[in-house]
């Protein structure tokens, strides 16, 4: 988006023209933080949270993750993600294990309990899911995470 372009001023957060109600990034940090807000008290219920639910789906998708590859798909820190899969594997969530390619990798896999937990997940949090999404088509959907993964791609990574 280019702020020199009138009709887009109110869009830029440096321009005068700028409109917090018209930024998309403005709204995106609202949904997020009642997203986060709405999960937290749903997952406190039967006692997870958020960092733990996100390594368990994560690892419920993708069946064997490094903890590299965990802390990639769920955009946070190395040192938090190890620290959290470690705690896991002692509540009996997780198994880990050396790769077999690379002794220095450690691969993250669920446990049976683990699986009780995305069980328990998904019965507590199925509704917030289906209210969130009230009133979307799947074609509305599709084409929102396509603009999403686009505004992704177009910040830098670091």
């Amino acid at each position: 988006m280019s702020s020199s372009t009138p009709r887009l001023r109110r869009y830029n957060p440096t321009s005068d023209d700028f409109k917090k109600e018209e930024f998309p990034l403005y709204w995106l940090a609202r949904v997020h933080g009642r997203y986060t807000l709405a999960m937290e008290k749903a997952l406190k219920k039967i006692g997870m949270d958020i960092p733990r639910y996100r390594i368990l789906f994560i690892l419920k998708e993708q069946g064997v993750s490094s903890i590299t590859e965990i802390a990639e798909h769920a955009i946070a820190k190395l040192p938090t993600v190890t620290k959290t899969v470690y705690r896991m594997k002692a509540d009996g969530l997780v198994d880990t294990q050396p790769s077999a390619d690379d002794g220095r990798v450690t691969q993250v896999t669920l446990t049976p309990l683990g699986q009780d937990a995305i069980d328990k997940i998904e019965l507590a949090t199925a509704g917030l899911f289906a209210q969130s999404f009230k009133g979307m088509t799947e074609a509305q959907l599709k084409r929102l995470n396509k603009l999403l993964e686009n505004i992704f791609n177009n910040l830098p990574e670091h």
